[in-house]
Formats: C-alpha cells, structure tokens, sequence
C-alpha cells in the first residue's frame, strides 16, 4: 500500500507505513585499535551497506579531529542512495555513535549486532525512531 514516499518499512519491528526509519546505536569499550584506523573504518561501511542492501553513493568521508580530548576521533560520513550513514568513534571513552537512516527498508538489529562485533564492543544500546 505505497503512497507517493511512504514506504512500508517491515523489518525490525517496523510493521507500519513510515516514511524512513532512523537507528541510533550507542556501542560502548569498543577495540581501540580498530576505532582509531580509518581503513578499518571504510572497510565496515562497505561490509555494512553490503549486509542491508543499501547502495553507497560517493566515496566514504573519514575524518580525524577534535581538539578537546573528550570528543577527539575520526568521524564518517557515507551517502547512500536512500539517505545518510553516520558516525563518530570517541578515543576517550572507546565509544562509537553509529547512525544509520533510510527510507529503504532494513533491520536496526541486524546493523547493531554487525556493528557490535565489527568493533569488538562490549555492550551497545539501540534507539529507534521511525520518520513519518
């Protein structure tokens, strides 16, 4: 039952017709080494986008800064046909803070559990807010 952009999302607990669903995923004491190399970096989000279907538009953006410890670390950036897939990987706390947004249909658990074990992270938390 599509609608001009309504897209029926029906994948990870999304079972109306939303617009796009974005994920937040939080993943805490993540593997320093992988966090702070910008290969390993690029490398996840080919693998990510490969593992939801989504088609990555452009090169991938990975960009190391922050002059204040607390936020220092590299931050991605990678367009994809149907939105956005971000993120930003903190020195400080070995933490990373993934986002992904899409109006194609996908699971949010799936990218948490991949993104978890990719960064070797202990813990991870998963927000969910459906765009309507």
């Amino acid at each position: 039952m599509n609608k001009g952009n309504v897209v029926p999302l029906e994948k990870g607990g999304v079972d109306k017709s939303v617009w796009g669903i974005a994920s937040s995923i939080d993943i805490y004491e993540c593997d320093p080494v992988k966090i702070r190399d910008a290969d390993i970096i690029r490398k996840f989000v080919v693998e990510l986008c490969d593992l939801i279907q989504m088609r990555r538009f452009g090169e991938t953006q990975v960009i190391h800064f922050g002059e204040e410890e607390r936020v220092a670390g590299y931050s991605m950036v990678q367009l994809i046909e149907t939105s956005l897939i971000s993120a930003h990987f903190a020195n400080l706390t070995n933490a990373v803070y993934l986002d992904v947004f899409s109006c194609k249909a996908y699971d949010p658990e799936t990218v948490r559990r991949f993104a978890q074990a990719y960064f070797g992270g202990e813990r991870s938390v998963l927000h969910l807010t459906e765009r309507v």
